[in-house]
């Protein structure tokens, strides 16, 4: 067997939501071994601490994995901080995936994918277009909506639910 293909889904991830799934669900069949790399991403100022990030990260993983929904692929859920493309080199990836929500989204990717491929050659960028029932979710309405008192059960999991609920204290 020749060498395994090795993808990199990078983001925040603050909270997870359906449009994430989607990306990791559709980017299985195009990798062996899919690492979710959370981001620690300070500047950001996420609502959830890294590891509660990652946590609910892995939660949701698993939760395809136990509906075969993920092609056969190995899943990891690893946090990283600073430049991402020295963190798939590191773990020999050859493919950056990245989920794009609307033409807004494509002009930023576009310049990251270029800048990328310039300081890593060896290393593609994929984009994956978000599908018509997820291209207007975003972890910030998300956290928005739901903080406001918004109903956001039908942009995320129930396990990703429960854990918005405690962090409102309702939970």
């Amino acid at each position: 067997m020749g060498r395994l293909r090795v993808g990199i889904y990078p983001g925040t991830f603050d909270p997870i939501h359906n449009g994430h799934l989607d990306v990791i669900r559709r980017a299985t069949v195009l990798v062996d071994r899919l690492i979710v790399a959370v981001a620690i991403n300070a500047g950001k100022e996420p609502l959830f601490g890294l590891d509660e990030r990652a946590g609910m990260v892995r939660d949701e993983v698993e939760g395809l994995a136990g509906r075969d929904a993920i092609n056969g692929t190995e899943i990891q859920v690893l946090p990283f901080e600073g430049l991402l493309m020295g963190f798939a080199a590191e773990h020999e990836a050859r493919m950056i995936v990245r989920g794009l929500r609307a033409v807004s989204d494509f002009e930023y990717e576009f310049q990251m994918a270029a800048t990328n491929k310039r300081l890593y050659p060896e290393i593609e960028t994929v984009f994956l277009p978000a599908s018509e029932t997820n291209q207007f979710i975003s972890s910030r309405f998300v956290k928005e909506i739901h903080l406001l008192g918004g109903d956001v059960s039908s942009f995320v999991s129930k396990g990703v639910m429960a854990v918005l609920e405690r962090k409102r204290g309702r939970g």
